[in-house]
């Protein structure tokens, strides 16, 4: 248990993108001791993505914009959608 909680806390989380075009993953670069701190850097990059690749013109995340995911220490990805 305590093994478990030091792991956890040890922790490393990080970001990648999806380029739904070419159809492969990219690192997005930055590590992070928290799950919150990841989520900030995943909505700085989603934003950035927006200015990058409108919605007007890619489709937003429905269409072709690239993904952007969380992945946690345990190697899950969670994809992080926009504030509707």
């Amino acid at each position: 248990m305590i093994f478990d909680w030091l792991m956890k806390w040890r922790s490393e989380w990080s970001i990648e993108g999806w380029d739904t075009f070419g159809a492969h993953s990219y690192p997005i670069p930055g590590r992070y001791r928290t799950e919150k701190s990841a989520l900030r850097a995943a909505n700085r990059y989603l934003r950035e993505l927006e200015r990058t690749q409108a919605s007007e013109s890619s489709g937003g995340q429905e269409g072709i914009q690239d993904h952007v995911y969380v992945r946690g220490p345990d190697g899950q990805n969670t994809q992080i959608l926009p504030d509707a």
